[in-house]
This record gives C-alpha cells, structure tokens and sequence, in this order.
C-alpha cells in the first residue's frame, strides 16, 4: 500500500513563486500544485517531496547536517525567556528589526529555522534554502510563520536576479567548497539597495587547529557513527575540564591543555553542548578567513557601506542603487 507524504509546508505565496527560475534555461517555473514545479521550456520538474520543493538531487556534502538538524529539530530555537538565537543573529549579521520588517529576505543554509524564526518574528518574509533534508525541519518548525523553505544549492539558486531585499548566512558558507565564490554567488540575487550579511569562523585564533585535524577523519565517518563515539567523548571531555579547573595550581593548564588537544564546546546546556561539538567535527568542509578576505569580496563585488558586527567574522554589506 503507497505511503502518503504528509505536506510540512503550504505552497509558496505567489510573489515567491513568481521569482522561481529553472535552473537549466532560466524560465519562469509554473507550479504543478503537490506534484512541486515544472518548467514550461525545458520541461524540467522539481519535485515536492514532503511539501518541500527539491532543486537538488541529492545532499551532497552536507548531508551532516541533514542528520543533525533532524537529530536536535528545536534546540536553538527560541522561547519564552530565551532570546540567544535573538543575540546571535543582531552580534552575526549588524542587522535590526528595522531593517528587515516587510522585507522579503533570502536565508541561506537555514538549518532548522533557527534565525529565520528571529527575522519572521521581527516582521520579515522569509525564503530559507538548505542545501540538506534540514529544510524539512525548517519548514516544519515554522509552519505558522511567513516562511518558505526550499532544498536548495547556493551555487545553483532557483530564483530570478535581484528578489531579495535582504540576504544572509550566518555560520554556512564556510563549510562549501570555495566560501568567497559562495559569498559571490548571493550578489546576483539582491535588490539595488538591499543588504547582504555574513558571518563566517574566524582565521585569527588558532585554537580550532586540533578539530581541524581530528575533522580529517570524523567527517569521513557516518553521521550516526561520529553521533554516537560524541555521546561518550563530549561527556567525558567537559567533565575532565571542569573537574581539572578545580585543581589548585597546576589543573588550570592541564585543562587549557586537554581542551586545546581533545576540543569540545563548553556551553552549560548538554544537548546545545553536544550538537555545536557535532558541528565542529561532521563537516567535510570547514574554512577560516579574515576581515582583510571578506571586504575584498565585498569591495569586489561592488559593497557600500560595509559594517562589522560584533563577533568575528561578521560583515554587513549593501548594494549600490542604480542611477536612473
């Protein structure tokens, strides 16, 4: 007997389905109602699998993240008395409320929804792409919200030039192939005058070289494999640092040392504690860069007005304004 795909998301609102493009000739794309999108030159159909609309055939590198986002659907997600995806994202991006109400943003590798959900909740419509099956999840958790999510590559975007008022990406395209032609890809995409952040792991500080070596074997194994070895690593390692810190004199080094060699993140939270450990060491890709690097990219591709926000590598740029 068939399954039954139980639709996580309504059909895009019609200005969002006016700016799909195909991706092999560029034409408008016509919706096919539940079966997803079709395009009338080339006939090339973009299936909707759960309600969400696949421009992509497979995860690629980035099905970690797929698993992960599964795997802790809500645990950055804001609530009643927690607003630290709120602070992340005014520290990650420079942007305010008043930049994003009524404007129509693109959100790119938006994992679980977990900013989106701060830019919905400010007055923003929200179009999320990821590149993994986390845009399910996304979808999910924002169902009651002005918010579409699509799985998607952002090096081959399903939409017309200059849609979005706002573009951001906060902590996603380090972990692409080439993260400055990924920074690039995102120009063709925003209005005359709209605002395009990033936030990218930072080259300054060198503590991450011991994950970066470690990272050349875990991401090689699968995601549910380096889950579990976690389970039992990230516990062990934290508590080792706690415990050591206690130990007058000489623990505070040997701690500093352990966690130099062996790094877990440190937060308070367990579940937070282990998904961003998982982060640091699932992905195949994973670069570090410098404010030299992105205000080259951004003065490259034309940038005004540029801004830093408060955690590095965090760049706000916006687009010239054409003269008439």
């Amino acid at each position: 007997m068939p399954i039954t795909e139980q639709l996580v998301q309504s059909p895009p609102s019609a200005d969002v389905q006016a700016i799909l493009r195909c991706l092999s000739c560029g034409t408008k794309l016509e919706s096919d109602q539940a079966a997803g999108f079709l395009c009338p030159a080339c006939k090339r159909v973009y299936p909707n699998v759960q309600g969400i609309a696949r421009f992509v055939d497979a995860q690629h590198y980035a099905a970690s993240f797929g698993f992960q986002w599964h795997r802790y659907q809500k645990t950055q997600l804001d609530h009643d008395g927690l607003r630290e995806s709120e602070r992340h994202f005014l520290m990650k991006t420079a942007l305010r409320p008043e930049d994003l109400k009524g404007k129509l943003l693109l959100d790119v590798g938006c994992g679980m929804g977990r900013f989106a959900e701060v830019a919905t909740r400010w007055g923003a419509r929200v179009v999320g792409v990821d590149l993994s099956a986390a845009a399910e999840v996304a979808a999910k958790n924002l169902a009651d919200r002005d918010f579409v999510a699509f799985q998607a590559d952002v090096f081959a975007l399903p939409f017309a030039p200059e849609s979005f008022d706002v573009i951001y990406s906060i902590g996603v395209l380090h972990h692409t192939p080439d993260c400055e032609a990924a920074v690039k890809a995102l120009d063709k995409y925003l209005k005359p005058g709209g605002l395009l952040a990033v936030w990218l792991y930072s080259g300054y500080n060198k503590w991450y070289r011991f994950s970066d070596f470690w990272r050349r074997y875990t991401h090689k194994m699968k995601p549910e494999t380096l889950h579990r070895v976690l389970k039992v690593a990230v516990p062990f390692f934290y508590n080792l640092n706690q415990g050591l810190k206690r130990v007058p004199l000489v623990g505070p080094p040997v701690a500093g040392l352990v966690h130099h060699v062996f790094p877990v993140n440190r937060q308070k939270d367990p579940e937070a504690r282990m998904l961003d450990t998982f982060d640091w060491y699932s992905p195949k890709y994973q670069s570090k860069h410098t404010y030299e690097q992105v205000f080259k990219w951004y003065a490259a591709m034309g940038m005004e007005d540029m801004r830093v926000g408060e955690i590095s590598i965090a760049v706000r740029g916006r687009k010239p304004v054409r003269a008439h």
